[in-house]
Order: C-alpha cells, then structure tokens, then sequence
C-alpha cells in the first residue's frame, strides 16, 4: 500500500491531496497558486531584482518582471527567463536581462538586487502545507499537474504543437493515463513539466510523475460518483484561467475543447458542448475565435449525452445552461477533480 502526494498546479490556485491507500485516509488543501504567490512578492519588493530558479507557469509574474523592467533593473537567468517566453530575444526586448544561470547566481549576493526564485514548487511552503495535516513529508508517489503548452517548432503556434501532442498520443491510446509521465520520461518538449518534474526530485519519495492539468481534470471528473455508472456523458471543468469540456465513451477520451475561461460565455459552451457530442467540432475554427483548440475522435450525439458534470472553481458560470448540469464533486470536492485525475491516472499505469 502507497502514500500519495497529489499536486494540482493551476492559474489561481494550488490544489493538494494526501492520500493513505492502505487507510483510505486522506487530507485536502487549496491554496494560493505559486505563480500568485510569487508575483505577489516580487511587486511588494522594491528596486531592482536578481531572478533565477526555472521555467514557471507565467501569466501574473510575467506581467509583473516586465513592468518592473520598465523602471529598473531585471537579471533573469535563461532557465527562469523561459517563463515569460520560450524565445529569450522577445524577453530582452521588454527590456529585462537574460544571462546564463550561473552568472545570475553571482547577482544574488549583489546587494543593488534583490533575489526572486521562480518555481511552480515552492518546496518549504509545500512542506508546511502537508506537515500542517499532521503527518510526515515523505511519500511512496508524488504526482504534480500544471498546463503546458511545451516548446514547438518554428513556424508553429503553441497551440497547434499542444494539440498535436494530445492528438499523437490519443489516437493510439485514447485513455487520460497515456498522457502521464515518470519524472525521468518526460519529453524535453513539455519544458514546463520537466522542471516540475525535476524540482519534484528534492522530494522524499520513490517516484514521481508529472501531467498535463486538463488531461488530469478530464479523468478526474470521470471519477465523480455521477460519472461512474454513465457510458456516454460530458465533463465541463471551469477553471480559474481555463475551461475544458470533454466527451467520454465509457473509459475513453471521444474528444474534447479548451478555452480562457474569460473569453467563453454560457450561450456559446452550450453551444460547443453539442458540437462536441455530434463530432461537428472544427480545431482551427475554435482557434481562430481564441480558443485553445479542439479535439474529436468519436462522438455519441448530443441526445444520447446520458450526464454533463460540472466542476472546477468557477463552475457557477455553466449552473443556468440549457441542458442539464451535475454539480460534481470527485473524492467529495469539486477543487479536487486535478488531483483526483493525477491519482487515477497513476494507479491505472501501476495496475492498481
């Protein structure tokens, strides 16, 4: 029997699971996310700054270290500076300095800067989290989630190379759990991933996986009570910065479409979600409207649609649609449905 430590690393919040499989015990917390954590520092410190650590996810901190380059000095190591984007040339040209990793450690004994450490896993406060549920930060299992839209060739968009990645694998293996990888496996492409995996590594426990967050919410609201004994039903996860629904077939992924939860409204989810059901959804048309994309694989019609579950933080924007929702709630707690994903998703590729 194994100790598992689930970690589901979104926009707004970080989301933890303790789970005891010989007990059945288990312990929640939801947090502040570490990238508003972080950004919420680095604006409370004044003058110029020193950054180091890795690749993060980005959105708030990355607005913060551009602003702040505007009126004074910003040193970014090369690894920390791929938080705000993949080519370090745009990341100068906001006016920040990018050096390599070992001359910005030299940075951070200079007293003119102030040192920032950018990382999706905050060891020390992960650990007073879980010492906080009373029991020891040492695990059999680690499984950590978080976006990422990984590094894509030249002349392809982000969002293009992420689908292509799901598309590649799902169509073999159309199960969320192809898309888990052992913290020594994961592909140099999925950057993001690979220093969460690699910071994972500092943890005490005997192995680590990592996975992308909306494949984890997929089978994590499939996991929901209300899911279990439907064949055909739909998943809508509303995220703090990101909505995804997806279609099930029984265990398998049939399709689904991802958007910025700002730029979705309830008329047009209504819409895609039947798109999705009858197979009638289009990638590049969600594309071109702003979304993150689309995937179909099979379809079932919108008729034979027998659940749609709801979860996620923000799941009241979808309670009023037109077709009938199910407020989900995997292991007791719609914040779980990340964790509650990684957690199936681990014990389907050990065979448990």
């Amino acid at each position: 029997m194994s100790i598992f430590l689930l970690v589901d690393i979104g926009a707004g919040t970080m989301d933890i699971l303790y789970f005891d499989e010989g007990s059945d015990l288990h312990y929640k917390s939801v947090v502040k996310s570490p990238v508003r954590d972080i950004s919420h520092k680095a604006a409370a410190i004044q003058g110029n700054l020193a950054v180091t650590g890795c690749e993060m996810g980005g959105g708030a901190i990355s607005d913060v270290l551009k602003e702040r380059a505007r009126t004074h000095e910003v040193v970014m190591s090369a690894s920390s500076a791929a938080t705000i984007h993949h080519d370090l040339d745009r990341v100068r040209s906001s006016g920040i300095r990018v050096v390599a990793d070992m001359e910005a450690e030299g940075f951070r004994g200079n007293p003119d800067f102030h040192p920032l450490v950018l990382q999706d896993l905050q060891m020390e406060r992960l650990k007073g989290i879980v010492e906080g549920f009373g029991v020891p930060f040492a695990f059999d299992v680690v499984g950590v989630c978080a976006q990422d839209h990984g590094i894509s060739e030249p002349g392809v968009s982000h969002l293009d190379f992420r689908h292509d990645i799901f598309k590649a694998v799902l169509d073999d293996q159309p199960y969320a759990h192809a898309l888990l990888f052992a913290g020594n496996e994961v592909p140099h492409y999925l950057s993001r991933l690979s220093s969460i995996a690699q910071s994972a590594m500092s943890i005490p426990a005997k192995e680590i996986y990592v996975m992308d967050s909306g494949i984890a919410a997929i089978l994590g609201a499939s996991m929901d009570a209300e899911a279990r004994s439907r064949q055909n039903f739909m998943i809508l996860d509303v995220a703090t910065s990101h909505t995804l629904g997806a279609a099930i077939m029984g265990r398998e992924i049939a399709g689904f479409f991802e958007y910025h939860t700002r730029d979705i409204t309830p008329g047009r989810l209504e819409v895609l979600l039947r798109e999705l059901a009858d197979g009638r959804i289009d990638h590049k048309k969600i594309l071109a409207e702003g979304g993150h994309g689309a995937y179909i694989r099979r379809h079932f019609g919108f008729e034979a649609t027998e659940a749609i579950i709801a979860t996620g933080p923000r799941r009241a924007l979808v309670q009023d649609l037109g077709p009938p929702m199910v407020l989900g709630a995997p292991l007791g707690d719609n914040m779980m449905t990340g964790t509650v994903g990684l957690l199936e998703a681990i014990r389907r590729r050990k065979g448990l």
